[in-house]
Parts: structure tokens; sequence; C-alpha cells
């Protein structure tokens, strides 16, 4: 194995307490303002995205931005039905909660992206991925993690939208029958910037402390 090409840089007491920050401001954004992204930064995010760590290096994410506004119709077509149904599965108390946990990147987030797992990508020579394949989906989601620490640094929300079937969303967007959805991505600036979680500001859920999740054997 080879020297690096250049010094391992220094990674000192500021650089990680901005690192802190940025962890604790990325947030899951539900309203964004309609201002575009400058030109080609989604292009810059997304080489940072492909930085990820990913199972046997293949890279098995696949990005589909959706300008289309039929397209992005449909895709909010589908939100509005599954969302309806999940309403419908939450108890009374919940129910309500529910109702008002209002999701409107779909209509103002002026990127859409769409990110898929390949499920048997060539490139890694399936190396990792025997006993455990699911390590593609979790590769995949390593790069939207990426992407979205990213965007944050760039002052850019990001909001994950799960609520929808992903087999529909394959033929919605016209991609291979064997991709699988991980997530839908609005992408923009975002309406009010917080550094508390909006499910927790609406008493949805709290952030449970590391006591409660980790474990000795």
């Amino acid at each position: 194995m080879t020297a690096p090409d250049r010094p391992c840089p220094d990674f000192d007491a500021d650089f990680r307490a901005h690192f802190r920050d940025l962890l604790v401001w990325r947030r899951d954004v539900r309203r964004f303002r309609t201002d575009p992204l400058p030109d080609g930064l989604l292009e810059r995010l997304l080489d940072l995205a492909c930085l990820a760590p990913s199972v046997g290096l293949s890279q098995p994410w696949r990005f589909v931005r959706v300008d289309d506004p039929a397209r992005r119709d449909a895709v909010r077509a589908e939100f509005e039905r599954c969302n309806a149904e999940a309403l419908a599965a939450q108890g009374p108390d919940r129910a309500r909660l529910y109702a008002r946990l209002k999701l409107a990147g779909l209509r103002e987030a002026p990127c859409h992206l769409a990110v898929f797992v390949d499920p048997d990508p060539a490139q890694g020579a399936g190396l990792g991925r025997r006993t455990m394949p699911e390590t593609l989906a979790y590769s995949a989601v390593a790069a939207i993690q990426t992407l979205w620490l990213a965007a944050r640094a760039e002052g850019i929300g990001l909001g994950w939208v799960s609520i929808l079937r992903p087999e529909v969303m394959n033929g919605l967007l016209a991609v291979p029958a064997e991709w699988r959805l991980v997530g839908y991505l609005c992408i923009g600036y975002p309406a009010e910037p917080d550094d508390v979680p909006e499910l927790e500001r609406a008493h949805w859920e709290q952030r449970h402390p590391l006591s409660d999740v980790l474990f000795q054997r």
C-alpha cells in the first residue's frame, strides 16, 4: 500500500465544534422557500454524496432528478393517497397530531430528487453483500446522509419523503423495475431553519438519550 499523496488534515477542536453544529442544525425540512438553487450546486452536492461509504465500493445509489411538472404532480398525488391511508391508520389522538404535520415540500421545494438502489450492481463484484444484501440499501442511505450534511453546510434544507409506494414510483419515474426506491428528497432553502426537530416541536416524539439505545454484552 502506497503512502497518501497529501498529509491527513488536522480536524481540530474548532472543526469538531462546527461539525457538531452541522449535525444539530441538519433537520428534516417540511417547508421551503421557492427560490431556485444556484446553477451547478446540486451536481456539486451529489459529487460529495458519492464520497459516501458503500459495501464493496459498489456505489449502488441511483439519483433521478425530477423536473417534469407532470411527473411531480403524479408523485404528489401518490403521496396524498398514501398519506390519507396513513392518517386513517392512526388512533384518534395521534390522528389529530398527524393531520397537523403538513408536508409542503412537494409543492414548494425547487428541486426533487428520487434516490434508488440498484440491487445487483456490477461494481464491487458482490464483495460484502452475500450474507447481508441489504447493505446495498444501507449504502444508498449513507449517500443520502452525506448529501444532507453537505446541503446543510450550504444553507440548503432537505426533506425525506417516505410515504410513497416504491413499486408505483418506479412506474411514475420510468426507471428499471429492479431498482428500489430508498427516498424521495425535496431540496431547497428552508422557510424556517431550526435546531429542534419539527416532530419534537409538534409533540409527536422526543429524541431519546444514548443510555436508552446503548447495550453491553
